[in-house]
């Protein structure tokens, strides 16, 4: 199967603010990422908080120009962010928000707000435009009647409907999910976590689904990166990242899910923060927190490569496929 989207050393830097004494420094929020989503796949990226899963869908979209590295679209490069083949091409790829009230006009009917993209691109107009904002609204499971509702009148799963309903009004081809259920109530994610499921099962589309709930992310995605400090330290398919994962990080979060009966039981837990992105440590970012670093993890910073139907990082595995190669 094809790839729909690729990514090819991605590096994002941000600048920081100069203090009063010294020089500004720069953050590298995504460092050097390669990675391929093929037609109709969901690929999940996880990582906690501060790993850089925004910045690199933000990326994935175009809506943010690379520090480095490209963006292919069905083998193209990206266009340039805000141009006009970018804007062409935005029907084609859409965003699905973590938090659907601030993504939603307080002041625009739920019809208008569905309709809205709908004009931008000129895909109807007139009694055109109406019909197709009512299939919209029936698809995601919302009433006739909440048409001319406002989103403070909606539940936080209505307005996430409303904000999914929006995206598809296009007809993309790529959906790039995230955090889209970390706003709503536990009840109200399983709703719209098999939204999204039906949709890409009955419509094949691909999607890319940021979360940092694994919980979440087992039950929808085909294959799993993910990301610690920047960079993805683990690849697979969801079976294998939840029933084997490799790297240490990822081991860590897989044991982390809940699981009923068993309590803490089997439970890694990590000492420590994540480091501060500006203060990179050198070899392995994960070596201060990671139970099994050795002295080389502090010195070498491992790469990206095939370890057992997987891309792991991490240089114990490196050293484990050399031996059982000799």
């Amino acid at each position: 199967m094809s790839a729909l989207l690729e990514a090819r050393g991605l590096v994002q830097e941000y600048r920081t603010a100069k203090p009063l004494f010294g020089k500004a420094g720069s953050v590298r929020a995504v460092d050097g990422i390669d990675l391929a989503v093929r037609e109709g796949e969901v690929l999940g990226i996880v990582g906690e908080s501060g790993s850089g899963k925004s910045t690199l869908g933000r990326m994935l979209l175009g809506l943010e120009a690379p520090h480095s590295g490209e963006v292919r679209y069905r083998g193209q490069p990206m266009p340039k962010p805000h141009g006009e083949a970018w804007r062409h091409l935005r029907a084609e790829m859409q965003l699905i928000f973590q938090d659907p009230l601030a993504a939603l006009d307080r002041r625009m009917t739920v019809a208008r707000q569905i309709a809205e993209p709908l004009e931008i691109h000129r895909l109807g107009r007139g009694s055109e435009l109406t019909e197709r904002v009512a299939a919209l609204m029936s698809r995601v499971g919302l009433r006739p009647d909440q048409a001319d509702h406002y989103p403070h009148e909606l539940s936080g799963g209505q307005r996430q409907r409303v904000v999914i309903a929006r995206a598809l009004a296009t007809g993309p081809r790529l959906l790039v999910c995230d955090e889209p259920v970390s706003a709503l109530d536990v009840s109200i994610q399983a709703q719209v976590v098999n939204l999204l499921r039906d949709l890409q099962e009955r419509e094949r589309l691909t999607m890319v689904f940021i979360s940092h709930d694994l919980k979440v992310v087992r039950n929808i995605c085909d294959r799993v990166a993910v990301m610690y400090l920047g960079r993805v330290v683990e690849e697979a398919s969801s079976d294998v990242i939840f029933s084997d994962p490799r790297h240490p990080y990822t081991q860590a979060l897989v044991s982390s899910i809940p699981r009923a009966g068993q309590g803490l039981e089997g439970r890694i837990i990590l000492s420590g923060e994540p480091p501060n992105p500006a203060e990179r440590p050198p070899g392995c970012a994960f070596h201060p927190r990671c139970p099994a670093a050795i002295a080389e993890c502090r010195a070498t910073q491992p790469e990206l490569l095939a370890h057992d139907g997987r891309r792991a990082a991490c240089l114990r595995l490196d050293r484990s496929r050399q031996s059982a190669a000799a």
